[in-house]
């Protein structure tokens, strides 16, 4: 899959420490200019639908069992690889000091009706919820977040540098 983008968080300079690598899998779900995403009030933003991979789980399988959990989708097809997105950054529990991650992106469709989400407790806790937003509106939402919030999480810059290329190659 193309290399959309290749990021290291300034605050591992050099040197990633002790690192582990994680795979993600995300789901791109547009109708018209509307985009299926998730907003996380914890954080004030919007991002891609999808999530780790777990161990030994192709990243299609993964792909589809975090878009069933997250938003409640039905009925999901892939339609084709969009890209992937890599990252370094810091971790934020003591066993290690950095994630490689990489972010697999897939152009999807779904019933129009979502059903019921799975969501877990810390997601639950962060306040997420999956709704469809005009994919304008939530590129200029993050990127207010980014300017003016003292919450932001890490993810915000990939979720919105992704948006931004939605909207370039798929609009």
């Amino acid at each position: 899959m193309r290399l959309l983008r290749s990021t290291t968080h300034p605050a591992l300079k050099q040197d990633l420490g002790k690192s582990f690598y994680r795979q993600a899998a995300r789901g791109i779900i547009l109708d018209g200019e509307n985009i299926l995403m998730l907003y996380t009030e914890r954080y004030h933003d919007y991002s891609i639908p999808g999530g780790g991979v777990d161990e030994g789980e192709d990243i299609r399988t993964g792909l589809l069992r975090e878009l069933a959990e997250e938003t409640g989708a039905k009925h999901i097809d892939i339609i084709s690889e969009f890209g992937r997105y890599e990252e370094f950054r810091p971790w934020y529990k003591s066993d290690f000091d950095s994630v490689h991650m990489e972010s697999f992106c897939f152009v999807c469709s779904i019933d129009p009706e979502l059903g019921e989400t799975k969501l877990e407790a810390h997601e639950i806790q962060n306040g997420m919820r999956p709704l469809w937003i005009n994919i304008h509106h939530a590129i200029a939402h993050n990127e207010e977040t980014m300017a003016n919030s003292d919450k932001k999480g890490m993810s915000i810059e990939r979720e919105t540098y992704l948006l931004k290329r939605i909207v370039e190659e798929l609009l």
